[in-house]
């Protein structure tokens, strides 16, 4: 069981480097560069040491230590963290298969790669959570990081592409400030760790599933979204029902627009990968929102 914000620190820090890695050296190469390939092999390796180190100063070390065991959080949070742990996955593969295709490595290699090398790098995580006596591996947490790396992969082997984006947004929620020390102080931390505010989107572009159509936009999307509220923490305690009344706590559930932003057209690698990674976020649009008690909503706005 990891707290709010492990993935998402994992997500920046390795989106970041993929970027800078990416866009210094601009084209990908036509055939294999041993050079770039050894680079990104070593990268990663000292990226996911120097990770992993920071991790178990800033987030572990306060905490004591216990015998490797693992524990059943999947009925936490609503789920939300499964979610995020999807998420997370997903884009890390498709940020690493891009560092490998920069490398000159195939496409079908370089997903492959992607996926398992992002895998490996977000569940060992929970190793240190398993280590620690106050938290727990969480074979939950290992299932949904495979879930958002074989979603990657699976549209690359099926349709060599990407069809269907995991995307995210954020609001801020009037829960942080009851316990603010679990769910943010902050705007920056509120992002990273209170789930009533955060929506994940499934974004699927129409154009890539009626190719002949010379109507639909090659950049339309429409997305599917998942959010829950009500929540202030996520353990099956009394704690909620202390700040708020049960009925409070329900699921979310989104139709909106959205827009592939890789669809736009460019011959500048740089911004290629510029809009790769403005991807992940889904656009503010006019959303129809069905709550969990069978309440339907139209926001004109929704982020």
């Amino acid at each position: 069981m990891s707290r709010p914000g492990h993935i998402f620190t994992l997500v920046c820090t390795f989106v970041s480097l993929s970027v800078w890695a990416q866009s210094s050296f601009l084209a990908p190469s036509d055939s294999l560069s041993v050079g770039r390939r050894n680079g990104v092999i070593i990268g990663q390796a000292v990226v996911a040491a120097g990770t992993y180190a920071a991790l178990g100063q800033l987030w572990y070390d306060d905490y004591e230590k216990s015998d490797f065991h693992f524990i059943d959080d999947n009925a936490e949070w609503m789920q939300m963290d499964k979610v995020g742990h999807a998420f997370s996955t997903y884009h890390l593969s498709n940020q690493s298969a891009n560092l490998f295709r920069w490398s000159g490595i195939g496409q079908r290699k370089s997903a492959i790669y992607g996926a398992a090398t992002s895998f490996a790098f977000v569940s060992a995580i929970e190793i240190f959570d398993g280590f620690s006596k106050e938290w727990g591996a969480s074979a939950g947490d290992i299932g949904a990081n495979f879930g958002g790396a074989a979603l990657f992969i699976g549209q690359e082997l099926l349709w060599k592409e990407q069809r269907i984006t995991p995307k995210f947004s954020f609001h801020k929620s009037p829960y942080a400030s009851v316990r603010p020390e679990v769910l943010g102080s902050t705007l920056n931390e509120q992002i990273f760790k209170d789930y009533n505010g955060q929506t994940y989107w499934f974004s699927a572009n129409v154009h890539s599933f009626f190719k002949d159509s010379n109507v639909i936009p090659k950049w339309l999307n429409v997305a599917f979204g998942y959010g829950a509220t009500g929540m202030i923490t996520g353990e099956n305690d009394p704690v909620n029902l202390v700040f708020l009344p049960e009925k409070s706590q329900m699921r979310q559930y989104y139709f909106s627009l959205d827009a592939d932003l890789t669809k736009i057209r460019t011959n500048s690698h740089l911004l290629k990968t510029i809009f790769s990674v403005v991807n992940t976020i889904k656009i503010p649009a006019p959303t129809l929102e069905v709550t969990g008690k069978g309440d339907v909503k139209f926001r004109q706005f929704y982020f």
